[in-house]
């Protein structure tokens, strides 16, 4: 019996914006599918023009509460370009020490918090708690451990303060260093339990021809710069990023959608590990491969595991640096300020962050564009729910195809609030 299916998904609220999810199908085939975003007028672009440069981190950073400092710090590696500035090697360590916390506090939430009930089938971490307990613990140690790497050198680990154009406020003291090296060491043993739970976990095959995008590391895993390489093989500097990636409006969105050369594309964890598994030290790469983990793959139910293994290297890269004592020189370096147009990409806990500034003479700034990776990952994730939902089969139950739709998004973990309640959504049958 053929039937008519029509999900309504009337609103979320969320840091990046507002949204919704529009499902129609007619017996076996989907008429439409449009994830909607209702992106409020939040206006950085525009109200950080007239602003001084240094004004310029601790106003974007307001953009994301889970990843403040993706955004300070790639604002000020665009201009510290411009300025033509060169770091001590310490003041580069530490800021990639800070980046390991970030990474580790966003990991770690999204697995343990959004991700997990999925798989024991609770709606929320909460409804966890009494049951598996010792899995959400196992979270907030990893997440703590992160917490402390931000508050470390950022001064506090939510919008840190720290940062600013020529290094940081200050370095830290021995004794914060101390308990950091602590609790990073002691969370090891907890990211290797992690990865080995991730590769026990009944993943569904929904493997998808896309291309995926990324940083690309030479010979060290990527964070703070370096080509952006597609799968596709195109391999560009964040200087021709607007000559491929075109950004435009649908009818059913106010937010922008991104292509690359005119296909829809996927940023972070899962396109990080497929385009530089080679560059992950062998020891963390054996532990994967003993756990049966494969990269590069295609199904993005696997991003999961992708972001369990970047704890790990995480942790390990983090234990590396902080084995010595804590360094000593200046905390930061004086520049000349200079005009002109400078850009930069990064990557954040979800994915590729492209940052553009035009500076005036005296370092105010005269324009300004800031693409995050939620926004690139949109027109992905409603192909990937397109070809995903059919592959499920429209068979399915109401709360059975709500379910599935939320994991799929969960996927890409479009943002913290969007990833919780996602899908409070009707549904309609004729």
């Amino acid at each position: 019996m053929s039937r008519e299916i029509k999900l309504n998904v009337p609103f979320i609220t969320r840091v990046e914006g507002e949204g919704a999810l529009q499902l129609s199908a007619k017996g076996d085939e989907i008429e439409s599918l449009q994830l909607q975003i209702f992106e409020p007028p939040r206006l950085f672009e525009r109200f950080l023009q007239g602003k001084p440069h240094t004004d310029v981190a601790d106003l974007s950073a307001r953009i994301c509460g889970i990843c403040p400092m993706a955004y300070q710090l790639t604002s000020i590696l665009a201009m510290e370009s411009l300025f033509e500035i060169e770091l001590p090697d310490h003041i580069v360590d530490l800021r990639l020490l800070m980046n390991l916390g970030e990474w580790l506090q966003s990991h770690a939430l999204h697995i343990h918090f959004l991700a997990m009930p999925d798989f024991y089938g609770y709606d929320s971490a909460v409804q966890m708690a009494a049951k598996h307990g010792d899995l959400l613990t196992r979270g907030m140690q990893i997440q703590e451990a992160g917490n402390t790497l931000m508050r470390l050198l950022g001064g506090r680990s939510v919008h840190p303060i720290g940062l600013q154009v020529g290094g940081f406020a200050a370095l830290p003291d021995k004794g914060a260093w101390q308990h950091a090296r602590q609790l990073v060491n002691d969370a090891i043993p907890a990211a290797i339990q992690l990865l080995q739970w991730t590769a026990e976990l009944p993943i569904p095959d929904h493997s998808q021809d896309f291309t995926y995008v990324s940083l690309l590391g030479e010979d060290s895993y990527p964070i703070n710069g370096g080509n952006i390489a597609c799968s596709n093989g195109l391999t560009i500097t964040a200087q021709q990023y607007p000559q491929h990636f075109k950004e435009h409006h649908v009818s059913h969105s106010t937010a922008l959608y991104s292509l690359v050369d005119g296909q829809d594309y996927l940023v972070g964890p899962l396109a990080r590990v497929n385009n530089n598994y080679r560059t992950i030290p062998e020891h963390i790469r054996h532990l994967a491969e003993q756990c049966g983990l494969e990269f590069p793959n295609m199904n993005m139910f696997t991003s999961i595991q992708a972001r369990a293994l970047e704890c790990l290297w995480a942790l390990f890269e983090a234990q590396q640096m902080l084995q010595y004592d804590v360094p000593k020189g200046q905390a930061h370096v004086p520049y000349k300020v200079r005009e002109g147009e400078c850009s930069f990409c990064t990557e954040a806990p979800r994915g590729l962050i492209f940052h553009h500034y035009e500076l005036e003479q005296d370092g105010t700034v005269a324009k300004c564009t800031i693409i995050p990776p939620t926004s690139q990952n949109q027109a992905r994730i409603e192909q990937d729910l397109k070809q995903s939902v059919k592959q499920y089969g429209l068979h399915h139950s109401d709360n059975e195809l709500k379910l599935f739709c939320e994991q799929v998004i969960r996927n890409y973990d479009p943002c913290i609030s969007c990833s919780t309640h996602f899908l409070d959504f009707t549904i309609t049958r004729q």
